[in-house]
């Protein structure tokens, strides 16, 4: 195979060519650097944990591939990717992966705090046993949520060498943000994921489907709002929430039929969801930000 199709391969392998899932990991990343800031954060953790988001979001798709290596050719949706199709074997898959989690740790180890390396450790074991979850629980999108929130107890600790309660409330606005978005992508693979055997909250949630994405979304904005609180914000923050709500809203619209394509869209919409709160937390501290 030429060079430039296996690096294609890698760069699919790694979903460079859908970096929603980067985002969905960068939005509360940003919101935990701002809050433990009051502002702007140190210019240097952003671009580690930027840094970081990307390289971590990589390895996760990685070796997500990896462990559905033998279910992706049964689902419309994976079929075609580069494990399943045989163009990249297990072993590069699986240097790939490494390689990525080493270059992060990397990162972390030279210019954060002894307490974010430590963190980093669960954060790094969280993003490389999720993918296996789905074999035995109906609840994997709960785990993704812990390891896709894992960035801001480590933004906290490296932007001010501690793990407040502020933090642990933003986290787990992470977590039922997570189960939300990630209920609207099962729901993608549903009919599929019951003929294969794998388990989701779409399927454990069936008929309540939509009621319990409503449910996670609104736990979501609540958690959120009592950060804002705690963190004293501006009414911009307030305002973001608002229009994160209106989001969300929105997205009930878009799921209503259970349509794949409507699901997915719906999903790629909490892109939007995530830069509402961003921006109005951004604005709420302006007027001190350096």
């Amino acid at each position: 195979m030429a060079l430039s199709a296996r690096l294609k391969d890698y760069a699919i392998l790694m979903r460079w060519h859908r970096p929603i899932g980067a985002f969905l990991l960068l939005w509360p990343t940003l919101w935990a650097l701002w809050f433990a800031a009051g502002g702007v954060p140190d210019m240097r953790l952003l671009l580690v944990f930027v840094a970081g988001v990307a390289l971590m979001r990589s390895a996760g798709c990685v070796i997500n591939d990896y462990a559905d290596r033998e279910f992706d050719p049964h689902v419309e949706r994976t079929r075609d990717r580069p494990l399943a199709a045989g163009r990249v074997s297990t072993r590069e898959a699986l240097a790939l992966c490494i390689g990525l989690c080493l270059i992060s740790f990397a990162l972390v180890l030279a210019f954060t705090n002894r307490l974010t390396v430590l963190l980093s450790f669960a954060g790094a074991a969280l993003a490389l046993t999720y993918p296996f979850l789905k074999r035995y629980t109906y609840l994997p999108q709960f785990y993704l949520g812990f390891a896709f929130g894992w960035g801001v107890p480590m933004a906290f600790a490296a932007q001010t060498g501690a793990v407040p309660t502020l933090a642990w409330i933003v986290f787990w606005a992470n977590v039922t943000w997570c189960v939300a978005y990630d209920t609207e992508y099962a729901m993608v693979d549903r009919d599929d994921d019951l003929r294969i055997g794998v388990k989701s909250t779409a399927i454990l949630f069936a008929a309540y489907d939509r009621a319990m994405v409503a449910v996670f979304h609104l736990l979501t904005l609540a958690l959120l709002f009592v950060a804002g609180i705690l963190a004293g914000v501006g009414i911009a923050y307030d305002v973001g929430l608002a229009a994160a709500a209106g989001v969300a809203v929105y997205q009930q619209r878009l799921i209503r039929d259970r349509s794949r394509d409507g699901c997915f869209r719906a999903f790629l919409n909490n892109n939007v969801l995530g830069a509402a709160v961003f921006v109005g937390l951004m604005l709420s501290y302006w007027p001190t930000s350096d």
